[in-house]
């Protein structure tokens, strides 16, 4: 079933009289501009209150006496004009237990009325007094039809000159780079991208999204710079995304296809699962949003909660999107103790993202990594969070070879001028990283003698490096077990070491 949009889920909530609903938005002009048309079709008056104005009444006229929000309230009750009535940012309000009480008696006085209470603030902030007493709303960041008319009005107040607008799919593309903007953001930014190149530049459009993105604090936009082709191994892994590059198209929707879910990549650290995460945005021509979950979990009470909701909001707003969760047992570790050690807030967190993750169906594709997979909580590796789990173990002396090719030629050295062969037989054990490592040292190292490098100076520092597989070698045979039964391969060879032969597990 197709969801509802804002306006409908509150028109609902205002025959069904609600007395108390709480609009979580920013986009205050634009809340308060459908409210309006909701009284208009509902034939109500309605009825728009701030801390600095009083009550604006829809006939004109003002009431300053009521500046004070108890004074509001006692209106509220005592008031023999039904309709909606709009409190602007009275969440601060909310930490005074008279103020709350006295909206409890709204709630009460309301229910047999033609009233009803509009809280409207960016921030949601409900006291857990009247949690069970009032009705919220994520009210939705415009939407294609709505910055398709933003544009219609942009490009009709400059006249009949020539416009991106005069082509349907580049106007789509316009589309597609501004979701995730609200409809005064869109605006300015269009208009900028008029005065700066004459037309509507998509460039101009994404670079500003992506600093609205970062002001959030939470949110990181990252531009799509690596290439699968940069990634050595891993590849059931890549042809299992590859098989999935289509599939946020709306052919896909025709076929029957689902939306993926996401992807968890588990296994040890500097294999390639952070540079997979970004290749994928490359691969699949998606913006790559990443959740710095450390930054979800703020002092302020409540904040925790908020910054999560407004870091999923921003991602579906914008999708089809990738959402990257990098060390996810980090930021979701003990989740068991968290009633203890913080009030419950990461429980809280958690849920909701749980919550997210198994009933989404935006099209936002979730990449986690996790280095330590004992510290992951059982229900996120459940079935139907995501749609694949993949192990990335140590890379295989095939894999090796590769990843000594790519970043010898990444560093314009021809790697048929060594053998990659002995080079890699001699780093059995080492990651990814530690082979780019060894041939970033080795170049320090001959850059300091004035020559260039060569098959001895690289063999020399692989042999000098002691390997994270030897530091961590019982995390690593326990992360090995797990996987085993767990989770899926991400390389189809295995290391041909003498006591295991290498062999080949076919795609499923």
């Amino acid at each position: 079933m197709q969801e509802l949009d804002s306006k409908k889920k509150i028109e609902i909530l205002v025959r069904a009289r609600y007395p108390l609903i709480y609009v979580i938005s920013s986009e205050e002009q634009r809340v308060i501009e459908t409210i309006r048309h909701i009284s208009s079709e509902r034939q109500k008056r309605y009825f728009v209150w701030s801390i600095t104005k009083g009550l604006e009444c829809d006939d004109g006229s003002c009431i300053a006496d009521l500046r004070e929000p108890l004074k509001m309230l006692e209106y509220l009750i005592e008031s023999k004009n039904n309709g909606l009535y709009i409190l602007k940012d009275f969440h601060p309000y909310l930490n005074d237990h008279v103020v709350i009480r006295k909206l409890r008696d709204v709630n009460k006085e309301l229910k047999t009325t033609m009233k009803n209470a509009l809280l409207l603030s960016p921030i949601l902030k409900i006291p857990p007094e009247i949690d069970k007493e009032i009705a919220v709303i994520d009210f939705r960041l415009p939407g294609r039809e709505d910055l398709g008319a933003i544009i219609d009005g942009i490009v009709k107040s400059v006249g009949n000159k020539k416009s991106i607008i005069q082509d349907g799919k580049l106007k789509d593309k316009v589309i597609d780079a501004a979701l995730g903007l609200t409809a005064e953001e869109a605006e300015n930014v269009f208009a900028k991208s008029l005065v700066q190149t004459g037309d509507l530049d998509i460039p101009v459009i994404l670079s500003e999204k992506e600093q609205i993105i970062r002001k959030s604090g939470v949110l990181e936009y990252y531009a799509a710079n690596e290439d699968m082709k940069e990634i050595g191994g891993l590849d059931m892994l890549k042809d299992w995304l590859k098989k999935r590059s289509k599939a946020f198209s709306k052919e896909a929707r025709e076929f029957g296809l689902p939306q993926p879910k996401g992807v968890l990549m588990i296994g040890i650290p500097g294999c390639g699962k952070s540079l997979t995460a970004k290749a994928i945005s490359s691969l699949w021509q998606l913006p790559l949003l990443r959740l710095d979950v450390g930054k979800v979990f703020s002092s302020l009470v409540g904040s925790s909660e908020e910054n999560v909701r407004k870091a999923i909001m921003t991602a579906e707003s914008i999708a089809p999107s990738i959402l990257w969760l990098d060390e996810l047992e980090k930021g979701f570790s003990g989740m068991g103790s968290s009633g203890m050690t913080d009030g419950g807030t990461s429980a809280r967190v958690f849920g909701t993202f749980l919550t997210w993750l198994q009933e989404k169906t935006s099209a936002v594709f979730v990449v986690a990594t996790s280095n330590n997979i004992s510290q992951l909580p059982p229900e996120l590796l459940r079935k139907g969070r995501f749609d694949e789990i993949f192990y990335i173990d140590l890379p295989t002396k095939d894999e090796r070879e590769e990843i000594f090719s790519i970043h010898l030629n990444k560093r314009k050295r021809p790697p048929e001028n060594f053998d990659v062969s002995i080079l890699a037989e001699n780093t059995r054990g080492y990651s990814g990283s530690e082979i780019e490592e060894i041939v970033i040292s080795s170049l320090y190292d001959a850059f300091d003698r004035g020559s260039d490098i060569d098959q001895s100076t690289l063999e020399n520092t692989a042999t000098s490096m002691i390997p994270l597989s030897q530091t961590m070698q019982e995390e690593i045979s326990t992360i090995r077990e797990w996987a085993k039964l767990r989770a899926r391969r991400a390389t189809s060879g295995t290391e041909d070491d003498g006591s295991e032969k290498t062999r080949k597990i076919e795609m499923t």
